[in-house]
């Protein structure tokens, strides 16, 4: 049927016959909530979602993982010998005063605390922050969740690992304290002699800079999965 010039043609009122680029009436192109049951509502962002996600995931695996930190302090405990070979090459290339062994920081120390050399001083807490900051972040990386746990459990492998070898050096004899030979981290005196001011400094400064740089470690190690988890959900 033919139609008078100008007059509007009927429109279709059935879904998806509506003039060209015309949205469904009620329809939020942003698509349907999870449950499918109606529009996703403005009010609700993605973030509160990408939170929730990680929350959940969080509570089921999160925690201290003993297999990431001890893998952690393996990293750590070679990171700090190749440092500690590096530092003491260039120390001697370009004939640097001071040392930095661990060991021997400590046994200035106790001779007198004045006479550590600052130089090495200076590069041993350099190498046992490094280190065990490559170490907690190997531990955050490992476990995903809770990085600042694992950070402290990679040092407090190094603790625990300090006290049984001491105690078996103590028993066995000073042969079988690894430490001293690998210089990752000052002995633990376990001799009265050994017990002066200088010394419990020096190796409570170094066990202070290792259990920070572990901790900032771990929780660079674990923002690598948060920027993950934030691709993922908000694609």
């Amino acid at each position: 049927m033919s139609t008078s010039y100008g007059a509007t043609p009927p429109q279709d009122d059935r879904p998806g016959h509506g003039p060209r680029g015309a949205e469904p009436h009620g329809t939020d192109p942003r698509g349907t909530d999870r449950g499918g049951t109606g529009p996703r509502s403005t009010d609700e962002p993605l973030a509160r979602d990408r939170d929730a996600v990680v929350a959940r995931e969080r509570e089921e695996y999160g925690g201290i993982k003993i297999g990431s930190a001890f893998f952690g302090w393996l990293t750590a405990t070679g990171t700090a010998v190749l440092l500690t070979a590096l530092a003491a090459a260039a120390g001697a290339a370009f004939g640097l005063s001071g040392t930095t062994d661990a060991q021997e920081v400590v046994d200035q120390a106790s001779e007198n605390a004045e006479t550590i050399g600052i130089v090495g001083g200076i590069v041993l807490v350099v190498v046992l922050f490094v280190a065990y900051y490559c170490g907690g972040y190997v531990a955050g990386r490992m476990a995903r969740f809770d990085g600042a746990k694992q950070g402290l459990a990679v040092w407090l492998w190094a603790v625990v690992v300090a006290i049984v070898l001491a105690l078996l050096g103590l028993v066995a004899g000073s042969r079988y304290n690894v430490l001293s030979q690998l210089n990752t981290f000052p002995q633990i005196p376990v001799s009265t002699s050994d017990l002066t001011t200088g010394g419990v400094i020096a190796l409570v400064a170094a066990a202070v800079v290792s259990l920070v740089g572990a901790v900032l470690g771990g929780l660079a190690g674990m923002r690598f999965h948060r920027r993950v988890d934030r691709a993922g959900l908000e694609a």
